[in-house]
């Protein structure tokens, strides 16, 4: 007999529960808790209301579904199978295992119709406010009068430690000011953290919290009544002036015998808590991973209904095609992660008789050029644009009612402004970048480390970046952030040394496919370097070049630099040269790229030959003896900087010619650690 709706309603919930609590079990390891109780939000929020296609997760206008609370990775993954994604139970029963494609928290890049990686709490909440931002952007520039060919949702499920977060303040401020109302979150109100109960640390009233924020926010008395939780999604669809929170009242491990304590929330249940959660459902205490035919029956449905939907929307994306060719080429290429045509041709180009320029300055012209031939090159700045050199008109700003705008407003607020960038990366239809100092780069260091994990295209632009800051003081100073950012793996970190090395660097940021990309850049002025003489700055494509070669042609030293400490060792070069000594310059602004590039471009630009060496950064040595061998050394930062102007904190810390010739003459003479260098930084 066929059930009643109602009947396969509880079912399919209780199928869903089931199925994750069997993936945690096998695994010996998980999170059962949130499925247990967050279940009934997912299967109205999948079945009433989601549009998707589990047969294309990429399809442009599907809606968004980020799971924030990603130590629930559990029940995604009993969605996603049960919803017709390509993700076996098999898939499911590898839970936790090694090269599965059900990781303990959700990766994006393993994983069919999961949207963005998620786990450290409160990256998904901002990662769903760069969505829905890029949304609204996509909107106000493709859509035409009887062709909205963009027009979807962004949804997240968070939990009680995505709104500890401070990073979810920023984000949740910066949606309500852009009042982004397709932006709708279930909040899983369970009031258990791991640790405890919420009482021990959180206890503000969180939706008025949101209600000051400028969001709509409801609540669900009933976590398990499916009709309260329908209409509330509903109310939230229909303010589309304000983003929606949904907290939705929750026992955290329901059904089971650890219900409503931490002891469910990171923990398998075991063999004997397993049966009886099965035999409170109304299962079979001894099947596991069991899918009754009915459920999945009814749970592909949506899918089907999402191919449909897709049908439809291909369709229209071809009629709009016909009536607005342009448009549509724009649209189809920034999705596949392309570039239009002719996207570099305004790039500016510097000659040598050009006057001194900060890389900042320079970065500034590359990035207003790209903007006129990139039309969703699409980002801003943290409160620092002026100094950041972006754009900074305010009339041409991504503001409610002018959504179209490419330039965007972050506020102070660096953490939510790089988990959003990574967002948006993920949405797709927008090459996202965003600016700040680079020694606030630490406030925003666990979204560029998931945005180098999600493999997302962001460029991060740093300036600031060196004591040469000077009056600032050693607040403003970034000594280890140049090498902390260098260690994460999946990332391109380009330090370039003048504009023309700067504008290449854009080139490799609008270029590179699946990983950020980080500049690094001046504040103060640095010279033009001329492209006739030296080496070319193409070369940064390739991480390290030679700059300047050895008058004879074969060197007895090398002297490698980047950023504002290449001009630097150029001018050190022509003393050293007049003392009788064959010094080669090698720029190096990206590791990366370098490592790149085979053993024999290597032994070009590096000749294993040649082992006095002395490398030239304004930051931490650390990684630089690989670069100077055992025979060379650095002069580089090993304390924090000083206030003062820029030139004299320089010079202070040995970053003059005279103690480049100093170091590198002890180098040649086997004294690589150089006593005037432990002088200086004593």
């Amino acid at each position: 007999m066929t059930p009643d709706q109602s009947s396969i309603d509880q079912l399919s919930v209780n199928t869903i529960r089931l199925l994750s609590v069997d993936a945690v079990e096998k695994a010996n390891s998980g999170h059962p808790g949130l499925p247990l109780g967050a279940a009934p939000m997912a299967y109205v929020l999948w079945s009433r209301f989601l549009r998707f296609n589990p047969q294309d997760p990429h399809w442009p206008d599907r809606d968004r579904f980020i799971l924030s609370a990603g130590h629930g990775s559990a029940l995604l993954y009993s969605m996603l199978h049960l919803y017709g994604y390509d993700l076996s139970l098999d898939d499911l029963k590898a839970f936790r295992q090694l090269h599965s494609k059900t990781p303990g928290h959700p990766e994006s890049n393993l994983t069919p119709g999961i949207e963005v990686t998620t786990g450290p709490l409160g990256q998904g909440f901002a990662n769903a406010v760069g969505m829905a931002m890029t949304e609204r952007f996509l909107a106000a520039n493709y859509n035409k009068e009887g062709h909205e060919i963009v027009d979807h949702f962004t949804y997240s499920l968070v939990s009680d430690g995505d709104l500890m977060e401070g990073m979810t303040s920023e984000a949740a401020s910066l949606a309500g000011h852009l009042q982004l109302g397709k932006l709708i979150l279930l909040y899983d109100d369970n009031h258990i953290s791991l640790d405890g109960p919420t009482s021990l640390a959180f206890t503000e009233d969180r939706m008025k919290r949101f209600d000051a924020y400028g969001w709509h926010t409801q609540h669900v008395e009933n976590g398990n009544d499916l009709d309260a939780i329908e209409q509330a999604i509903k109310a939230a669809q229909a303010d589309t002036e304000r983003p929606s929170i949904i907290s939705v009242r929750t026992i955290i491990g329901f059904g089971s015998p650890q219900e409503g304590t931490s002891k469910v929330h990171g923990s398998p249940l075991g063999e004997e808590n397993t049966r009886k959660a099965k035999e409170f459902f109304g299962f079979d205490p001894d099947k596991t991973f069991f899918v009754p035919d009915e459920v999945k029956e009814h749970l592909l449905e949506p899918g089907k209904r999402g191919a449909d939907l897709q049908a439809d929307w291909n369709k229209r994306f071809d009629a709009y095609k016909g009536e607005f060719a342009d448009k549509a080429t724009l649209f189809e290429l920034s999705f596949a992660g392309k570039l239009p045509d002719g996207w570099d041709t305004n790039l500016p180009k510097f000659g040598a008789d050009e006057k001194p320029m900060a890389t900042r300055q320079a970065s500034g012209k590359a990035l207003d050029a790209l903007k006129e031939t990139v039309p969703y090159l699409f980002g801003g700045s943290a409160d620092l644009a002026s100094s950041n050199e972006m754009p900074k008109n305010g009339k041409a700003s991504f503001q409610p009612g002018h959504y179209e705008n490419t330039n965007v407003w972050f506020g102070v607020r660096e953490h939510a402004m790089g988990a959003a960038l990574n967002g948006m990366s993920q949405h797709g239809g927008v090459h996202p970048y965003g600016g700040t100092f680079l020694n606030f780069s630490d406030y925003m260091r666990g979204a560029i480390r998931l945005t180098a994990l999600a493999e997302s295209r962001v460029t991060f632009v740093f300036t600031h970046d060196s004591i040469a800051v000077g009056e600032d003081g050693p607040t403003h100073e970034p000594i280890e952030q140049i090498v902390s950012l260098r260690t994460i793996p999946n990332i391109v970190v380009i330090r370039p040394a003048d504009a023309n090395e700067t504008v290449w660097a854009w080139r490799v940021a609008m270029t590179t496919p699946k990983s950020p990309v980080v500049l690094i850049l001046s504040r103060q002025k640095l010279p033009v370097l001329d492209q006739a003489k030296y080496g070319s700055a193409q070369g940064v494509e390739k991480g390290a070049y030679v700059l300047s070669e050895a008058s004879s042609g074969t060197p007895e030293l090398i002297l490698i630099g980047t950023g504002s400490e290449v001009s630097l060792i150029m001018k050190a070069q022509e003393e050293l040269e007049k003392q009788g000594v064959p010094t080669r310059v090698v720029s190096m602004p990206s590791w990366e790229l370098f490592e790149k590039q085979d053993q024999t471009y290597h032994h070009e630009v590096l000749p294993p030959t040649v082992r006095k060496r002395l490398a030239v950064e304004a930051g931490s040595p650390i990684g630089w003896h690989k670069y100077v061998t055992d025979e060379g050394t650095t002069i580089s930062m090993n304390r924090f900087g000083l206030s003062g102007p820029g030139e004299d904190v320089m010079a202070y810390f040995g970053f003059t010619v005279e103690n480049v010739v100093k170091t590198a003459k002890s180098v040649l003479a086997g004294n690589p650690e150089g006593i005037e260098k432990k002088e200086v930084l004593s």
